[in-house]
């Protein structure tokens, strides 16, 4: 059995600590590119989007629009910014709209 630690620690940095123990970090990124993309998106786009996935740095959107998916293409550098500054750290180096 475990020892207990007997510090008292706020919920945010006990989940952290067992986030970080149990090595789910790349899963709750996943999570977290997903959440923000609808953050920073809006109803609009969201509402277009079928899927949303992170693999590598590299974040892969699928889009039912073929006009939403030029449109977006124009400004992918913008999103990644974007989205780097919503997640707080250097997540996505690439963005590919399909």
């Amino acid at each position: 059995m475990s020892k207990r630690q007997n510090d008292n620690l706020s919920m945010k940095e006990a989940l952290s600590a067992f986030i970080q123990k149990n090595k789910l970090e790349k899963g709750m990124d996943k999570v977290n590119a997903k959440d923000a993309w609808v953050r920073l998106m809006g109803n609009g786009v969201n509402n277009y989007t079928t899927a949303v996935e992170l693999r590598n740095e590299t974040l892969y959107i699928s889009l039912s629009s073929s006009v939403l998916r030029e449109e977006l293409s124009l400004g992918k550098s913008k999103i990644i910014t974007m989205m780097n500054e919503e997640l707080g750290k250097e997540l996505i180096k690439k963005l590919i709209l399909r």
